[in-house]
C-alpha cells in the first residue's frame, strides 16, 4: 500500500525523500562494501599489482548510463567475491588514468589480469554480455 504525503504517493519501501529503507538499504549497501573506489595515488597498487584478475569501472558522477550500469557493477562485485576484484575509477578526478588507457567515453569496464589490459566493455551492457566477455578470463569454480 502506498503511503501519501503532502499529495505525492510513495511505494512501499520508499521514504518521503524517495530513499529506500530497510532490507532493500541494507542489500544496496552489502553490494557497496564489495567495491572500493580508485585513483591516481591508488591505481598502481589496486589493480597493476593486484594478483587476481580486476575488474574497473570507468565512469563520472554526471553519466547518466553510468548510473545504469551501476547495479550491474555492484552485483558482478557481490557475485564474484573472491574471483574477481571491482573497483570504480572517476574520470573526472582520475583524468591521467582516463587518458592513459584511451578512455574516451564513460561508462567503460576495463579487465585487468596480471597488470594487463584483457578486455574492454565500452558503454551500457546487460549483466549477461559482460559475463560473456569476463568469464574466459576468470578461474570460475
Amino acid at each position: 500500500m502506498s503511503r501519501v504525503t503532502q499529495g505525492i504517493a510513495f511505494p512501499p519501501g520508499l521514504d518521503s525523500d524517495g530513499f529506500i529503507r530497510g532490507s532493500i538499504q541494507t542489500n544496496v549497501e552489502d553490494l557497496m562494501a564489495n567495491l572500493s573506489e580508485v585513483d591516481e595515488s591508488t591505481f598502481q597498487d589496486e589493480v597493476l599489482s593486484s594478483s587476481g584478475p580486476v575488474l574497473v569501472d570507468f565512469s563520472a558522477v554526471w553519466c547518466g548510463p553510468c548510473k545504469m550500469l551501476d547495479p550491474i557493477v555492484e552485483q558482478l562485485a557481490s557475485e564474484l567475491t573472491g574471483k574477481l576484484k571491482v573497483v570504480k575509477l572517476d574520470v573526472d578526478k582520475s583524468p591521467n588514468i582516463a587518458m592513459q588507457y584511451q578512455i574516451l567515453g564513460v561508462p567503460t569496464l576495463m579487465l585487468f589480469v596480471d597488470g594487463e589490459s584483457r578486455e574492454r566493455i565500452n558503454g551500457y551492457q546487460p549483466k549477461d554480455r559482460i559475463l560473456s566477455k569476463l568469464n574466459p578470463h576468470l578461474q570460475l569454480n
